[in-house]
């Protein structure tokens, strides 16, 4: 095993605090940005290893958002997936239309393949794992299917699992022979594909083609948010598809094709109006941005999912990051 390489943007200038961190970032995982709340008060390090072709990391931050968009996807150049375990605060990790809510303990996949996002509202400490994707298919059949599903640390082997790596990473300063960290990394691996192995089998046996189906749904809505004539016929049309045939593909979720892109026009829509790079924009431009054109409807339906008004949104968060 390597030695552990840490960085840290404490006591940087913050004018050059957010470059620093997202290069730090970028070549730790994948390409990448990062969104902090308030970047004043931002702060973040990252500690990093690697365990044969395996990689752990240890990242430390303050609230932001990180996200892996359509850009950062195509100047991808290793297939790897990422488990993120919490060790200390929450995440909400999105892909492929799912959302993993995660505490202390729980992780969940990632794809670097295609888009997500990660919010994380409060200080937390991830540990995250990257797994070559040719090494994680010998030990789980279609993970592109499994990608924001949360894994409970509370029981079964997901729970094994969880403190088995937690344990490890406490370990993680005493150096491996080559020998040992191969065990380990099998060790790893095969508790991982047990605790996927739990999984509800509605989740497992949805085919490759409906998963490749429906991921290429979710990136056609996630890349035309901004259309306000984006409607379950139109996504339809532009992936070849019955309207019949893709709402079947969303028949196993908790949302209609509808329901989801109005949620993830909303939530684009709430990142925007606290997003430190928007400040000095209306309300009614962002909502525009994202495929609203009445500012009563918008204002209607923001408050329905968030029980507060854009501009309530706004003040309760700035003062959340200011306290």
């Amino acid at each position: 095993m390597a030695s552990i390489e840490s960085f840290s943007t404490v006591g940087m200038d913050p004018l050059r605090k957010l470059a620093f961190w997202n290069d730090r970032a970028c070549e730790s995982f994948s390409p990448l940005v990062s969104d902090p709340v308030d970047i004043r008060t931002f702060n973040g390090s990252i500690a990093r290893t690697t365990l044969g072709d395996i990689m752990l990391a240890e990242v430390y931050s303050e609230p932001q958002t990180v996200r892996h968009s359509r850009s950062h996807v195509a100047r991808t150049r290793h297939s790897m997936f990422y488990l993120h375990l919490m060790l200390d605060g929450e995440s909400i990790n999105r892909q492929d239309g799912r959302e993993a809510r995660i505490g202390v303990g729980d992780f969940t996949l990632c794809d670097s393949t295609r888009q997500y996002d990660i919010v994380l509202p409060t200080k937390n400490r991830m540990l995250v794992i990257g797994i070559p994707d040719a090494k994680l298919r010998r030990h789980i059949a279609c993970p592109e299917s499994l990608v924001a599903i949360p894994m409970s640390a509370s029981s079964g082997v997901s729970g094994l699992f969880s403190r088995f790596l937690r344990n490890y990473w406490l370990e993680c300063t005493q150096q491996l022979d080559q020998t040992a960290a191969a065990r380990v990394t099998v060790a790893i691996l095969d508790l991982l594909g047990a605790a996927y192995a739990e999984v509800p089998r509605a989740h497992t046996e949805r085919s490759s083609l409906a998963t490749a189906h429906r991921i290429r749904i979710v990136n056609y809505i996630e890349a035309h948010l901004h259309d306000p004539e984006l409607t379950p016929t139109r996504v339809a049309d532009a992936c070849k598809m019955t309207p019949r045939y893709l709402h079947h593909l969303f028949s196993d979720e908790d949302e209609t094709v509808a329901r989801y892109i109005l949620r993830r026009r909303l939530e684009a829509c709430a990142q925007a109006l606290v997003s430190s790079t928007q400040r000095g924009r209306t309300v009614t431009s962002i909502a525009f941005d994202y495929g609203f054109n009445s500012p009563t409807h918008f204002g209607r339906v923001f408050r329905s999912k968030f029980d507060m008004t854009p501009r309530e949104y706004q003040r309760a968060h700035r003062t959340r990051a200011v306290a």
